[in-house]
């Protein structure tokens, strides 16, 4: 069957940093809720991503990186033995496949439970300020716990985390990282002013807030070619938690994006308005003039469709589109939108648990 009419290259190859993509259809992070409670991945989690591999790049779910950064029941980690084992079933299958994975790293901070924490010990975060939400527990949903504020000497060992999972994610066989720095998780919660209340090197100014994301990124660009790493950023979501802007978004980010190019990452990504909720921005913020001052690659993500995909490309405004959700149902979404097959719709009750159904019982199309 012949192309799209339409003229796009976003299903011609291209490369963010070192690594190669087929296309410029990225599969974004989804937290899915499908492993067990030692956060190990297992061969579901392989069918599902496998099903996937069509994408010109996927980028895992949300994955933690220390048992103290888990916020939710069933998700994945990245720091234990069997952990990397079974992700490593995960990137065999999806590089036979033909396809490329990179892993995100996750520490939730303060949008955790006591449940879900070692010895049910408090949520860490810059400071003792709780969200305001509900997280996913094995006894249900429940609302978040008050956080406690880390003490300046275990912010070493937060950096080592990251370090620790970069290595472990380089054992199991992923093409490079992404540092998760969006959503209001810890490190955007150091970021803004709003959830950072710190007064010491780790608070007040703008360049004591973005240290903590700079120190990560040095860690892991310590373990992996820059070129094989990306950071997702939120200027502008309230989510997770409802929680406030940075008082000067603008010079907060812009300062950190700059610090940014100093590594020469892989990509950006970059959620443009509230996570998964709609694109609107404050009247005083400027996307395009953030993105503009990232020096490397940058992927467009949050309510894209096909055409505004194709039209923010032919402008210039990205280098390759993430879909979230149209990927939960539409496993080979990239070949439903080359040839403009309809898309499956999904519905909530599929996004969290339920096993296989949801899951990896959604049909491919046979048009193409």
């Amino acid at each position: 069957m012949a192309d799209n009419s339409i003229h796009t290259d976003l299903f011609s190859p291209t490369k963010l940093g070192e690594i190669e993509l087929a296309n410029r259809i990225v599969m974004a992070p989804l937290t899915r809720s499908r492993v067990n409670k030692e956060g190990v991945p297992n061969e579901l989690n392989v069918t599902y991503y496998v099903q996937r591999a069509s994408a010109g790049l996927i980028i895992s779910e949300a994955t933690n990186i220390s048992a103290q950064g888990r916020g939710y029941a069933m998700t994945p980690g990245i720091w234990t033995e069997d952990q990397v084992e079974g992700w490593k079933k995960v990137t065999d299958a999806i590089h036979l496949a033909g396809g490329k994975l990179v892993i995100q790293l996750w520490h939730v901070g303060r949008c955790s439970h006591v449940d879900l924490q070692p010895n049910r010990e408090a949520p860490v975060a810059p400071s003792a300020i709780k969200a305001d939400g509900n997280v996913y527990t094995e006894s249900g949903i429940q609302e978040v716990s008050m956080p406690r504020a880390l003490r300046i000497d275990e912010i070493p060992g937060i950096v080592e985390q990251y370090r620790h999972a970069a290595e472990c994610a380089k054992r199991a066989g992923f093409d490079g990282v992404e540092i998760h720095s969006a959503n209001n998780y810890l490190l955007e919660q150091f970021l803004r002013d709003s959830t950072n209340h710190r007064t010491d090197q780790y608070g007040g100014s703008i360049e004591n807030r973005v240290r903590l994301a700079l120190e990560v990124v040095e860690a892991v660009t310590s373990v992996w070619s820059s070129g094989r790493v990306g950071i997702r950023l939120s200027p502008v979501t309230t989510e997770v938690g409802n929680t406030p802007l940075d008082s000067n978004v603008m010079a907060t980010y812009s300062y950190l994006i700059q610090q940014l190019n100093k590594f020469k990452l892989a990509y950006l990504h970059f959620v443009e308005g509230t996570t998964g909720k709609n694109r609107t921005v404050p009247e005083n913020v400027d996307l395009g003039t953030l993105r503009s001052l990232f020096d490397g690659a940058y992927i467009g993500n949050n309510n894209y469709d096909f055409e505004m995909a194709i039209s923010r490309r032919a402008e210039g405004q990205v280098d390759a589109v993430a879909f979230g959700r149209p990927f939960i149902s539409n496993p080979d979404l990239v070949e439903r939108l080359r040839y403009g097959i309809k898309l499956a719709d999904v519905t909530n009750d599929a996004y969290y648990g339920n096993g296989a159904k949801g899951y990896t019982d959604w049909p491919k199309a046979n048009s193409f």
